[in-house]
């Protein structure tokens, strides 16, 4: 049971029940008789065994006293929950076991009689220097964090590893120093710090058994196979080499038993191309299809019935089957069921690995009993599918480069001011793989960072884009019965003066209003109805088929549809969003070299930002709040800039779009966290998602009491909540003001409450737009403290 009586560590472990002695002589004394009673009863059946009290080291004395250590523990192991917990008496990072649950003794039981538990080790030396930490909390009184997790890994009866995390109640424990044990002085600390993994330095400071510790420790497991399992899938997949080893496959069956605590199930992938709508198998790795039973490709409508094809390759979700041999009574011998069954599967989950809306491949679950895989236990899947899409992304793109000089200019990536973080981390992934050590990719935090957003946001975009899309469709439909009324005069079919009352119908019903589903019914209209129709009349009449080939002409071979006037609506929002990115990315270069940020761009129906500063981002610089304030000024500045290339570009537009402008201030710090199945950062925590829901919301609030939009042409909107803000904004306004940025209108306001938000003003400052060339001069915090001198 002792696995590592051996090993050399700082403390030498005493079996006693001293502490736990002590409280119940303290009950024996209180007001509570029943208390009282219970701990005389148990006080009394340790009588006439010191050794109990004063320790001891020989583990065979366990078994000795095992009935009146059963009565001394019959509190802390009430009988009632132990069935329930898995809980244990043990000794601090040992695999002794002086008591424990039935439950716990179940599932030692289940995994066998060669089985004994053994704590997954921490590394060579390191759970020495554990001990040593311990130490230095507990007798030196230094604070360190030392909470590191440990686990046992025991398979279950049916073979499955299961995987449970240990915490400890040290409530019975007392640490004593030995005449081994050292003055330990803040330099003596200091250099341990500075050499964490050095372990015969920190023998030296505190040597093997200088300490005592004299009681025992309860340790309370919790099952935390689902995410162990989450964890060492997301570990296979984030390591490129792993796909190529012989054993990748195998390990990663278990893991995947593990994950479904199931003991017979296999995984297999298929990949797709969407070209020829096929399977093939992925070339090159050990990965096997079930679907493909054997083959290199199959067509996708060979390979699946309607029913597969439909919820993996069109709708992109899962596909179960519980019971395969009824599935394959039930349709005949059709496919994937025959093939299943000719592979001894009973039961599978088919599930789509798509990336952007594209199918790139399937993971196949399957089992040779059925009922275990369905759609119930095929929703855990939820958990780690963004990793294996991940996985798959990068396989299917290894031997190109992924990422070229145009996706880097037009999508969002790793941003230059926070690539040392993935760097520094990627250096540690690499270096554990190849020493061997298991290779996790930590997630990516910044901590106590300030967050910046703005926009300028096409004012009425949807209002635009409908009138755009409504007289398009009138003019289609206007030449559609053009053609037709030709049609019916020459041959006065009734069919024709049917398709022409239908039309008209449809132009009516468009005339004063665009409804949600009109353009998908026109469209379905006239491609189903009058598409067939103009073909037989091309062929029909020669001065017809010259109006229908004009009609055609006319068409959008991408949409399908009259495209003029969203043409020229969808040009104004490109040319929009492509000359405000153009002056925000330029400004940011300067901005980067004031101080280091992260800055992230989004278009829209116009253009967005967000930017986070703090101590956190820049790798080795000193953080004040004074590049914050000097942020805040900048993006002041450029946000004028923008609104004053609009103002210019204006003009030129096929469509001459206006535009408003935002900014939101939000005083407190925060925490970013980049998730890497969406490759992004995100706000972390639940306390700071109060800002993304304040971001979402603030461009649709009214001023409180009126039904007038916050946002306003030709002003700037600030919103905030503090009055400290509102007083540095007035002051970076007044200051802008006099560099001719903004007029004398200012205007400050209360905003009706948003959902779960309430408080807020705003700043509303008019902008003094320029005839001639913007300014490309950008001015600091400095400037801004010289000027309030004068």
């Amino acid at each position: 049971m002792c696995q590592l009586e051996n090993n050399i560590m700082p403390i030498k472990h005493l079996v006693s029940f001293d502490e736990l002695l002590k409280k119940y002589e303290k009950q024996l004394t209180g007001d509570d008789s029943f208390l009282a009673a219970t701990a005389k009863r148990i006080l009394d059946s340790q009588q006439g065994y010191p050794e109990l009290r004063d320790g001891f080291t020989d583990f065979t004395l366990l078994e000795k006293y095992k009935d009146v250590i059963d009565h001394i523990l019959q509190d802390t192991f009430t009988d009632a929950l132990s069935t329930n917990e898995i809980k244990v008496a043990t000794l601090p990072y040992r695999d002794v076991i002086i008591k424990s649950t039935k439950r716990f003794q179940q599932i030692i039981k289940d995994a066998g009689e060669e089985y004994t538990p053994e704590m997954r080790s921490l590394g060579d030396g390191m759970d020495y220097i554990m001990g040593c930490v311990v130490i230095l909390n507990f007798h030196y009184g230094f604070k360190f964090d030392f909470s590191r997790p440990y686990f046992y890994d025991i398979p279950d009866s049916q073979g499955v590893m299961r995987h449970y995390r240990i915490l400890y109640n040290a409530d019975f424990i007392d640490i004593i120093p030995t005449a081994k044990s050292k003055e330990i002085t803040q330099a003596d600390v200091d250099e341990l710090l500075e050499n964490p993994n050095d372990v015969e330095l920190w023998m030296s400071k505190i040597p093997p058994e200088s300490f005592i510790s004299k009681g025992f420790v309860i340790a309370n497991l919790f099952d935390v196979t689902a995410e162990q399992s989450i964890s060492e899938i997301k570990s296979k997949l984030i390591s490129k080499n792993d796909f190529h080893q012989a054993n990748f496959m195998e390990e990663l069956q278990e893991t995947f038993k593990s994950f479904f605590k199931l003991p017979n199930i296999k995984v297999g992938f298929a990949s797709y191309d969407a070209r020829s709508d096929k399977f093939e198998e992925i070339v090159g790795l050990s990965f096997k299809s079930f679907l493909l039973h054997g083959m290199d490709n199959l067509n996708c409508k060979v390979a699946l019935c309607q029913e597969s094809y439909n919820k993996l390759i069109k709708d992109n979700s899962y596909f179960t089957i519980t019971d395969v041999d009824r599935y394959v009574e039930k349709n005949g011998g059709m496919e994937p069921y025959t093939a299943l069954k000719e592979q001894n599967i009973k039961s599978a989950i088919f599930a789509p690995l798509a990336y952007n809306g594209k199918l790139l491949a399937v993971l196949e679950v399957v089992s040779e009993k059925k009922g275990v895989l369905n759609g119930v236990n095929a929703q855990k899947l939820d958990d780690i599918m963004p990793f294996i899409v991940s996985a798959v992304v990068r396989t299917k793109n290894e031997e190109n480069n992924r990422i070229d000089a145009i996706i880097q200019n037009e999508c969002t990536s790793v941003h230059s001011s926070v690539y040392w973080k993935f760097q520094e981390e990627a250096k540690r992934f690499m270096a554990d793989e190849l020493e061997g050590r298991p290779a996790i990719f930590k997630e990516i935090v910044f901590k106590d960072v300030y967050p910046l957003f703005g926009q300028i946001d096409i004012k009425d975009s949807s209002k635009a884009r409908n009138l755009a899309i409504q007289r398009d469709l009138m003019i289609q439909l206007s030449e559609v019965s053009s053609v037709l009324t030709m049609a019916y005069k020459k041959w006065n079919l009734p069919i024709y003066e049917e398709l022409i009352f239908r039309v008209n119908n449809h132009l009516e019903s468009i005339k004063e209003m665009l409804y949600t589903n009109s353009e998908q019914a026109i469209f379905d209209f006239v491609k189903d109805e009058v598409s067939p129709v103009f073909e037989h009349l091309k062929k029909a009449d020669d001065t017809i088929e010259k109006y229908i080939l004009a009609y055609e002409s006319k068409i959008d071979m991408g949409t399908g549809s009259y495209y003029d006037h969203r043409k020229n609506y969808d040009e104004s929002v490109t040319l929009i969003n492509k000359k405000l990115s153009a002056v925000i990315d330029k400004r940011q270069e300067s901005a980067q070299e004031m101080y280091p940020h992260y800055y992230e761009r989004y278009k829209t129906d116009g253009v967005e930002h967000n930017l986070y500063i703090g101590e956190s981002i820049s790798e080795n610089l000193v953080y004040n709040n004074l590049y914050l304030n000097n942020l805040r000024l900048w993006q002041l500045q450029v946000m004028c800039e923008m609104e004053n290339v609009h103002y210019a570009l204006k003009p030129e537009l096929p469509v001459p779009l206006d535009a408003t402008s935002l900014i939101l201030v939000y005083n407190t710090s925060l925490s970013i966290r980049f998730r890497m199945d969406e490759k992004q950062f995100d706000v972390d925590g639940t306390y700071n998602a109060r800002y993304e829901v304040i971001k979402k919301r603030i461009d649709k609030s009214f001023i409180k009491g009126t039904e007038e939009r916050l946002t306003k042409k030709g002003m700037l909107s600030i919103v905030y909540s503090q009055k400290k803000d509102e007083l540095e904004y007035l002051r970076y306004i007044k200051f802008l003001k006099s560099k001719g940025c903004f007029t004398d209108k200012i205007e400050i306001v209360e905003l009706e409450g948003l959902q779960g938000v309430s408080g807020l003003k705003a700043i509303r400052a008019e902008i003094l737009y320029k005839k001639d060339k913007v300014s490309e001069k950008t001015y600091t915090y400095d400037d801004l403290m010289e000027t309030l001198k004068e």
